[in-house]
């Protein structure tokens, strides 16, 4: 493939996301790196692991080449669980380390139980604006089903006490296709959620993931004309309270606005990530001062060339927090050392798909010319394979932006399949 003279890094936005590993009760569906609370817990584990995460921001510093930080999304596990004191002193430390712009979104994930966070006014202080609040359904029985600890008047409670803290932004995740679920249950779900107040909804349908409970004991789950059926219902809903459908699973509501984060990831921007078993990604320049400055101050040699690199952290929270003892005669303070288990370059030949995956999830599509900012390759080398997608009504026939069709919206894999 061809490549473009240049990728300027100032021109790609830069994110960062924080994982906070600990949930109370692992959930039967997830698959994400969430681990239960050890029963013997303890408050220094939690000044730990922010100390990790401080030691970790302050490691990727230069791989922010002088940008502004535009979205943090704090996801878990349960990043609720985490003290306020804790977040006081998280965000204190990630201003010193990074710049913020003026605008800044900050989301956190919280679940409805209400032992497991403080106030939500507290939040706003320490700089979170936005909500995404874990309640599925708002169905007592599905609940149970789902393994989630709190109940319908709990969850309700959470969305109308965050808004009435302030919150001006407040997603609600809801599951449809739930075992033995009408397509009423999945309706009063969204309406549930609207009245309550959310501004934004994040309605997605269950899916078996291995290495879940699910995976090993399957529910009986809606065939799939009643899955048809409960998506087209549930969408038409949405639209008559004002939502709006920007990505696959992503309703933004008439007085919201997309999350700016994940339109990040879909858009292809750079993200940083601290925490147990967060994955980034970052654009290193061309032979300018940023990229030199990153090359002098990143330790281990991880980068040897300009390109876009893919990196991870260690998955399990005791290995991410590894405590060693400080043998200089200066201090015996203990020094926590996040680990890096991954750092790759993505191939020429993965940039393509990597940025169609993510892309083509926007409903409204991207422009074309981030796509030669993104990757730093040429439309031209890409061309066959548009064409032959617009022939066939999967992509829009546009010179300026690169958007799926009503069709291919269906039917995205295939679109897929054509630049792997």
């Amino acid at each position: 493939m061809t490549e473009t003279s240049v990728v300027d890094v100032n021109d790609i936005p830069l994110s960062l996301y924080i994982h906070i590993p600990w949930c109370v009760k692992k959930c039967p569906y997830c698959d994400f790196n969430s681990h239960e609370l050890p029963m013997d817990s303890e408050l220094s584990m939690y000044e730990e692991y922010v100390d990790a995460l401080l030691l970790d921001a302050a490691m990727q510093q230069p791989l922010a080449q002088n940008r502004k930080i535009g979205s943090i999304f704090i996801g878990g596990g349960t990043p609720s669980l985490l003290p306020i004191a804790q977040y006081q002193r998280l965000f204190t430390g990630l201003r010193t380390c990074f710049e913020f712009a003026e605008d800044i979104e900050v989301t956190m994930e919280a679940n409805p139980g209400t032992l497991e966070h403080a106030p939500f006014a507290q939040y706003l202080e320490v700089g979170i604006n936005r909500l995404s609040i874990g309640v599925q359904s708002f169905a007592a029985d599905k609940l149970k089903v789902l393994g989630r600890i709190h109940d319908p008047v709990q969850a309700l409670s959470a969305i109308r006490a965050a808004k009435a803290a302030g919150f001006a932004r407040v997603n609600v995740d809801l599951m449809h296709g739930l075992p033995q679920q009408t397509m009423n249950e999945a309706l009063e779900d969204i309406q549930m959620a609207h009245d309550a107040g959310a501004t934004h909804i994040s309605w997605y349908q269950l899916t078996i993931e291995p290495n879940t409970v699910f995976y090993r004991s399957q529910p009986i789950l809606p065939d799939e004309d009643n899955l048809a059926d409960i998506e087209q219902a549930g969408q038409s809903l949405l639209q008559q309270l004002g939502y709006s459908n920007y990505e696959v699973s992503a309703w933004a509501g008439a007085l919201d606005k997309p999350c700016r984060h994940n339109i990040n990831y879909w858009q292809f921007g750079d993200y940083l990530a601290i925490g147990a078993g967060a994955h980034g990604k970052v654009t290193i320049g061309r032979d300018d001062s940023n990229s030199s400055d990153v090359k002098d101050k990143m330790e281990e040699g991880l980068l040897v060339a300009s390109g876009i690199y893919r990196f991870s952290k260690s998955r399990l929270p005791k290995d991410y927090v590894v405590i060693n003892p400080d043998t200089t005669e200066k201090s015996d303070i203990r020094q926590i050392t996040p680990k890096m288990v991954g750092w790759q370059a993505i191939d020429q030949e993965e940039l393509v798909s990597e940025f169609m995956l993510n892309a083509l999830r926007l409903h409204g599509g991207v422009a074309w010319s981030l796509f030669e900012e993104r990757t730093g390759l040429t439309l031209d080398s890409i061309a066959e394979q548009v064409n032959s997608l617009v022939k066939q009504g999967l992509l829009v026939n546009s010179d300026t932006q690169l958007q799926p069709t009503i069709l291919g919206q269906r039917y995205l894999n295939q679109i897929l399949r054509a630049f792997l």
